[in-house]
């Protein structure tokens, strides 16, 4: 007797049927958990009344002339290089920033909307260094990044690309090329693209364009794609985010606002002001970018915690991280646009710190409401490295969230009184019930990288700690054979004008 007529005779489902093998689906996920609150609100209107106030009296400075004659245009009073909003400026912009914002990835299944209440996770982004058990810390590359690419596509959890990690062994004047080609390779999600200067974002559009096979038509009416723009805290638009606000609302293509504050640094100690002071800098980023064009898409963001007073050293996961979380929220839910916060850790390798604090910040994530969630993965040391390691790690917690996403159902087959709950006399057990025997191998979560053995058959399988199996299950991801995400003649036509590109001398990023 075959061992798969054995399993069905006794009632369970063969490991290789394709009905036992478990369905989930992460990419679109809503928020299930209740929001919290840290401040009152009348005490959150306050926040938001004195930043409005910050702008009108103390001002914003802006050193890009084009956005400071953008800004004046609509009524702004400008001095030298100071902007002032007067309130009435920022209301009637916030009127027409959209509050749904349905962005086309490279497959339509892999669309995301967002919105107050949609959830979407991204790794970790922007760091210098890459690091991993098999071959240590070392400065950011171009295989680094691809590697990121690959192993960010391969989890459903993430919805959204990130500039994973900054790969310095490519030329800046040709680093946008090579970054916007590996993820037209490597993954048909959401993606992501710098803005450092009008030539590179150009650039970047055009090969999106290319990839995508759109006319400039269908590209300017749909969101293709995203970029971050931090503001210089305090109170300061550079030159190349003031740009990029430009440019990307120009193309109708979505821009995540997101001043970076670190409180007892360059913004005040205290979570109320850090906040307000962010909220101000939000404000009249989200003002330009609606100045250029009404309905450009744009996301409120923040990215706040404390620094070690010890060291002036960036903390993360911190309960003023996680304040900080919960009060940007309520400025978003305020405004009613989607928004975007970040999780993250400060401690120098994937160990019991890097865990804790960046499931404390998550939490703050989640239970402010965010809609986009950066850094959510991989993140070590304040953000100057990215561990290939921490991003299977971190993925694990979330998956269950997401899974929690989905929520329980207590139908009459849940509850089970006919097959289970009726069928176990006291004192008995469920092993055997017919409702386990047609869920057991669907109905919980399994884990990717989590060892539920116990002590003996962990011991025996070699004692490996949690980091020791994210290696495996990493190179696993990368030894897996490439699919093919853009046709070949689009790919063979976008190399064609990278070629192009880079022989007339590429894009120098603009500062």
């Amino acid at each position: 007797m075959t061992q798969e007529r054995t399993s069905r005779r006794r009632g369970r489902k063969s490991a290789t049927d394709p009905q036992s093998q478990r369905k989930v689906n992460y990419r679109e996920l809503r928020n299930p958990f209740p929001v919290m609150s840290v401040f009152s609100d009348d005490e959150a209107a306050n926040m938001h009344q004195t930043a409005l106030r910050m702008l009108e009296d103390l001002g914003m400075k802006v050193l890009l002339p084009e956005a400071r004659k953008i800004y004046a245009a609509a009524g702004a009073r400008v001095e030298g290089e100071m902007v002032f909003l007067g309130r009435e400026i920022v209301e009637a912009a916030l009127s027409t920033a959209p509050r749904s914002i349905h962005c086309r990835a490279g497959a339509a299944h892999r669309d995301v909307v967002l919105e107050l209440g949609a959830l979407a996770f991204q790794p970790g982004a922007g760091a210098p260094h890459a690091t991993d058990l098999k071959r240590g810390r070392r400065p950011g590359s171009g295989n680094d990044f691809e590697d990121y690419t690959r192993i960010a596509h391969h989890f459903d959890v993430f919805q959204m690309m990130s500039p994973s990690v900054e790969p310095q062994d490519v030329p800046t004047h040709l680093r946008h090329y090579f970054t916007t080609l590996c993820q037209m390779e490597n993954t048909d999600k959401f993606p992501f693209l710098f803005a450092r200067g009008t030539p590179q974002t150009r650039d970047n559009f055009e090969m999106l364009r290319i990839a995508r096979g759109l006319t400039d038509k269908e590209f300017t009416e749909g969101v293709h794609t995203y970029t971050i723009i931090n503001t210089n805290s305090p109170r300061c638009l550079d030159i190349p985010m003031a740009q990029g606000l430009i440019d990307f609302a120009r193309a109708g293509q979505l821009s995540i606002v997101t001043p970076f504050t670190l409180m007892g640094a360059m913004a005040p100690i205290t979570v109320a002001g850090a906040i307000t002071l962010s909220h101000a800098e939000c404000l009249a980023a989200i003002t330009l970018t609606q100045m250029v064009k009404p309905g450009a898409p744009v996301c409120y963001g923040t990215f706040t915690s404390n620094v070690d007073m010890k060291s002036g050293a960036p903390a993360f996961g911190t309960p003023s991280h996680f304040q900080a979380s919960l009060a940007a929220g309520q400025m978003a839910r305020m405004l009613g646009l989607p928004w975007r916060s970040a999780a993250g850790s400060a401690s120098n390798l994937n160990d019991v710190q890097a865990a804790n604090e960046n499931q404390l910040g998550l939490w703050g994530c989640l239970l402010s409401g965010a809609t986009v969630i950066i850094h959510s993965a991989g993140w070590l040391e304040g953000g100057l490295s990215v561990s290939y390691e921490k991003i299977v790690t971190d993925v694990e917690v979330l998956n269950m969230v997401a899974e929690l996403c989905a929520g329980a159902r207590a139908g009459k087959d849940e509850i089970g009184l006919a097959n289970a709950l009726s069928q176990v006399a006291p004192s008995g057990h469920f092993f055997a019930a017919p409702q386990t025997m047609d869920r057991y191998t669907t109905e919980f979560y399994q884990p990717i990288v989590h060892d539920y053995a116990n002590f003996g058959t962990w011991t025996e399988r070699g004692a490996q700690d949690a980091s020791t199996r994210a290696t495996a299950v990493w190179e696993r991801i990368l030894d897996a054979p490439r699919q093919a995400f853009t046709p070949p003649d689009r790919l063979e036509a976008l190399r064609a004008f990278i070629e192009t590109r880079s022989a007339e001398g590429g894009a120098p990023p603009e500062s």
